[in-house]
């Protein structure tokens, strides 16, 4: 019991030490950082902009308030790297077409587990290094265009548990692609779709809120809803109450089901790979 219990926390340590590995090294990369900060303050303007000419036009129709479309826009540029797919990692999908995940199958490690903590410390150190110069110049803003604080403490706690969360379901997802790289002769259609499809129904290019109520609905059950939808509609106000709480659900639902299948697919690939054709 002891040996297994030391064996267990002998892994666990090699996951946290290979997630702080790429951390750091996701840290080094301050310039394309600075390049993306300034992007994405100009693509934050420019949807405000968007969003501040319609609401002039008739604001009485909109299903959100402008400075809770604002805050959205605004945490959504800051943390784009947390939830962006197109931001998968190439040297996973390059490690399975070209054969070189024979040497990561040789690691006495569970591959999953491995490329779920890279993922994770990817996304993570691109979040911090943009996030901290988005928020503060964003708050300095005059209303209703600024970044404005959440109506509670308990939001804030309650957007950060759902960041997190939010954060497991995307990698959970890209998981599935990277997995998929094992079935196919090229990753390149269904990395396509899928991105397409969570850029879509995420609510990455129109706030989901947005969208007719039938299709909203039906739009909220599906995992890409889990992702920044629900920790963003938490900060800005538009998501409390029972909504809320059922969105929280959904989302710890489907980080489960999505881990469930991941593993169940990559255990399905590891029982038979051709590498160089052999």
């Amino acid at each position: 019991m002891r040996y297994h219990r030391r064996k267990q926390n002998s892994k666990i340590r090699t996951y946290i030490a290979f997630f702080r590995l790429h951390f750091m090294m996701g840290l080094q990369y301050r310039s394309a950082a600075f390049a993306g900060i300034i992007t994405q303050f100009a693509w934050g303007a420019m949807e405000i902009l968007m969003f501040r000419a319609f609401y002039r036009a008739d604001a009485a129709s909109f299903p959100m308030r402008l400075d809770a479309v604002c805050a959205y826009v605004w945490m959504q540029q800051a943390f784009l790297a947390l939830f962006m797919t197109w931001m998968m990692e190439n040297e996973i999908f390059q490690t399975i077409i070209n054969g070189n995940v024979c040497y990561e199958l040789c690691r006495p490690v569970d591959i999953y587990r491995l490329w779920f903590s890279r993922s994770l410390a990817s996304r993570l150190s691109k979040a911090v290094l943009r996030c901290v110069p988005i928020l503060l110049v964003a708050s300095l803003l005059p209303s209703p265009y600024g970044l404005s604080a959440p109506d509670s403490f308990t939001a804030f706690l309650l957007f950060l548990f759902t960041l997190l969360t939010g954060l497991c379901v995307t990698v959970a997802f890209c998981m599935l692609v990277y997995i998929s790289a094992f079935f196919t002769v090229s990753p390149e259609g269904i990395r396509m779709v899928a991105v397409s499809a969570v850029e879509f129904f995420s609510g990455k290019v129109i706030p989901l809120p947005f969208f007719p109520d039938r299709l909203r609905k039906l739009f909220a059950l599906f995992p890409f809803a889990s992702m920044q939808n629900v920790p963003l509609r938490i900060y800005s106000g538009d998501l409390s109450g029972y909504d809320m709480w059922r969105a929280i659900a959904l989302q710890l639902t489907w980080l489960i089901l999505l881990i469930g299948i991941g593993k169940w697919l990559n255990a399905l690939a590891m029982r038979k790979i051709t590498l160089q054709g052999g």
